[in-house]
């Protein structure tokens, strides 16, 4: 007998709060990110506890002499990459990140800073919007924490194993969050934006002089700085799996989710 065609049921899945709240972040990641690397580009090395020992970063990009040209060479501990065009020297300059990741373009560390301050204060408060809101509704507690079964190390792998093939929830099943995506969101949501938070906190001159302890909690200032860009690695590094994803998965019905706030699903599909 012939299959009779699955119908498309639209159901709620984002709050008013959750969608608004989504698309600050958006733009004030965007614009924290390529502040941030405006900030880093006036001295694009990293290090580990109270100050900088400029003969020994732990990670660095700077500009070499290589048969009477300039080269762009990115350090990560003892291994050295060439990145000329990219990260140490491009656009015929020496420079971290080139000037197309930067906000502005030009160098300028104060304005970095104007917009890296001012955007850090709306995406925190951003974030504190978003959990009250979603803990007071039972959002988190109903759908983003993980039950026993999910936590198992075999349906994790398991759900890693369809990620990779491009296999996702059909049906009843999308209405819900995989155990892939509870545990990501969490992380995210309660280890990495918080470090990140608290690291760029703890580098503030105008805390430090009223908490002089707390570049300490995280072995001192450049091991704080240090956390700091790797927390946001990290969180840009979310972002583009997220982003291909959504892409790769249903990118419309995604979209419009967050927009409207409301998923279409096909009724009879497993």
């Amino acid at each position: 007998m012939p299959s009779v065609p699955s119908a498309s049921v639209l159901v709620q899945r984002h709050s008013l709060v959750t969608r608004l709240t989504h698309w600050i972040n958006v733009l004030a990641l965007l614009v924290l990110l390529t502040s941030g690397l405006q900030i880093f580009n006036a001295h694009p090395a990293l290090y580990w506890g109270d100050t900088s020992t400029f003969a020994r970063p732990w990670a660095a990009m700077v500009a070499m002499e290589r048969g009477g040209q300039p080269v762009g060479i990115t350090k990560i501990g003892p291994a050295m990459f060439e990145t000329t065009g990219v990260l140490g020297f491009s656009g015929d300059e020496v420079r971290g990140f080139p000037a197309w990741t930067t906000l502005p373009t030009y160098r300028s560390l104060a304005d970095g800073r104007r917009w890296h301050f001012f955007f850090a204060w709306v995406f925190a408060l951003n974030g504190l919007v978003y959990l009250s809101a979603n803990i007071a509704s039972g959002h988190v507690r109903r759908n983003l924490l993980p039950d026993r079964d999910q936590l198992q190390a075999r349906h994790l792998l398991a759900e890693i194993a369809d990620h990779a093939r491009l296999r996702f929830p059909k049906g009843e099943a999308a209405r819900r969050y995989s155990a892939l995506q509870k545990v990501t969101y969490l992380a995210v949501i309660f280890v990495l934006l918080p470090m990140m938070v608290l690291t760029g906190l703890a580098m503030s001159p105008g805390l430090n002089a009223a908490w002089p302890w707390a570049p300490e909690l995280f072995g001192g200032r450049q091991s704080a700085r240090t956390f700091h860009f790797l927390s946001a690695s990290l969180i840009v590094l979310f972002v583009v799996v997220h982003v291909l994803m959504v892409l790769v998965s249903s990118p419309v019905n995604s979209l419009r989710s967050m927009i409207t706030g409301r998923f279409a699903i096909r009724q009879g599909e497993d």
